[in-house]
């Protein structure tokens, strides 16, 4: 079988998930392993992407092979998906998966992209291999990649696939009164966006929610910025605090980005997600390495197209603002009504920066920060910069230091053991509990009757 491995790391055969694919090829020489090595030569490959075409089109299976970076793969694999789409090959035949590496953080989400992008080829998927980026130092990683294979190959053997789940209908998409901004507004919103100069619906949008905020509005458009290229993973930044690109990219995001009051961010829905130089511009704030530097700052979406049906996406926005402690004030669409949604967003946003609102974060936010927790105490050491920053926001939480009410629910558990314990208790127990919460009612009583 001839397989095709798409090495979407910028670090090319320096790759950490590339060696899965290499460790595989050595045990199956009955197969023939070749590499294109997508996201460290993302240029080139723009500028001819003939011999790319050639080689899928001799694969039978295609493994997308890639890190994990903020959510979703690296920009340079959302743009040769972009140019495999613009080739309009028929992959119909050909099978395709993936394998990733990562601390897990958001890798559904990441595999959900690709799962998506593959549905869209025309490609047979078989769900891939999420792997933490040491997985394969162990035994039980190569165990578990070995095994791996040995499911893909009896899929391709006996046809077994993944398909798409269809949707029947899609909501009409709206566009937009665009209104004039008047001057004069205080405040500082930023509004970040990619938006091209003839994509109409998207610039109406932005125009009135610029006109309906009552806080100063300004546009950077990222299409603008004259990026050097996409983050390499090198981790010059988590020692320095310096991108080793020249393109001062870092210096720009802190102060003309990270400082204003919010920010709002605008784009079409592009390859179920927000498009490649969106990735690019999220993939570059590593520069901030894992700090969650805008805590409590207010955010929100202007979104063009169909997000109703890109549960991936949604789970990806909803996530984002809650790892970085962000209040969501909304996201406004243009599927029903695009006014009415934009106007809400406008007066969601105005109420966050009035109030100063910042709600306790769901599991997204809790479960993601204490992945990040546990790998920057690990790394400490080179990561010198997020470790100040998780030590001075109290993220480094263990050992649990709660005598007191783990003793008392020792204290419970003996009691809970014993039966003839629990029938003299009664309902007491559970009066007990409330017991902590009673001081809370009886605060609030006391302000009400103020």
């Amino acid at each position: 079988m001839n397989i095709l491995v798409i090495n979407g790391s910028p670090k090319g055969q320096n790759s950490i998930t590339l060696q899965t694919t290499n460790y595989l090829k050595i045990l199956h020489p009955e197969h023939k392993f070749s590499v294109l090595d997508a996201g460290q030569k993302i240029k080139a490959l723009e500028k001819d992407f003939s011999k790319a075409i050639e080689e899928v089109k001799k694969a039978d299976l295609l493994v997308f092979s890639y890190p994990v970076y903020t959510f979703i793969a690296p920009c340079q694999l959302h743009r040769f998906i972009e140019l495999l789409k613009d080739a309009k090959l028929d992959l119909s035949e050909k099978f395709a998966t993936q394998f990733t590496t990562s601390k897990h953080f958001y890798d559904i989400s990441a595999h959900r992209y690709i799962k998506d992008n593959c549905f869209d080829l025309g490609l047979r998927y078989i769900n891939g291999l999420s792997a933490d980026m040491d997985d394969l130092s162990t035994e039980q990683g190569q165990k578990e990649a070995e095994e791996f294979f040995d499911f893909v190959m009896f899929n391709i053997e006996n046809n077994l696939y993944e398909k798409r789940v269809e949707i029947n209908s899609l909501a009409t998409l709206t566009n937009a009164e665009a209104l004039e901004c008047t001057d004069g507004k205080p405040g500082d919103v930023v509004i970040v966006t990619d938006c091209d100069e003839n994509d109409e619906a998207l610039k109406n949008m932005i125009a009135r929610f610029r006109a309906k905020c009552t806080k100063n509005t300004r546009i950077v458009n990222i299409k603008d910025y004259p990026f050097k290229g996409g983050c390499l993973g090198c981790f010059n930044c988590a020692v320095s605090g310096k991108c080793v690109y020249k393109d001062n990219f870092d210096e720009f995001l802190r102060n003309d980005i990270q400082k204003a009051e919010a920010i709002i961010y605008a784009f079409t829905i592009k390859d179920h997600s927000m498009g490649a130089r969106f990735k690019m511009y999220d993939d570059r704030q590593f520069c901030n390495g894992h700090r969650t530097v805008t805590i409590g700052m207010p955010i929100g979406y202007i979104v063009n197209g169909h997000l109703s049906v890109e549960e991936n996406l949604r789970t990806i926005i909803e996530a984002r603002a809650e790892v970085g402690h962000n209040f969501l004030c909304g996201v406004a669409t243009n599927e029903e009504d695009a006014n009415e949604s934009i106007d809400k967003l406008a007066k969601k946003l105005d109420y966050a920066l009035e109030k100063k609102i910042l709600l306790p974060q769901n599991f997204y936010g809790i479960g993601g920060m204490k992945v990040f927790r546990d790998l920057i105490w690990i790394m400490q050491g080179m990561m010198k910069a997020d470790h100040k920053f998780y030590k001075s926001h109290n993220q480094y939480d263990f050992p649990q230091k709660q005598w007191k009410r783990m003793l008392l629910m020792y204290l419970v558990g003996g009691m809970l053991s014993s039966e003839k314990m629990k029938s003299k208790m009664g309902d007491k127990m559970n009066e007990g509990m409330l017991m902590p919460y009673q001081k809370a009612l009886e605060s609030a009583k006391k302000r009400m009757n103020k």
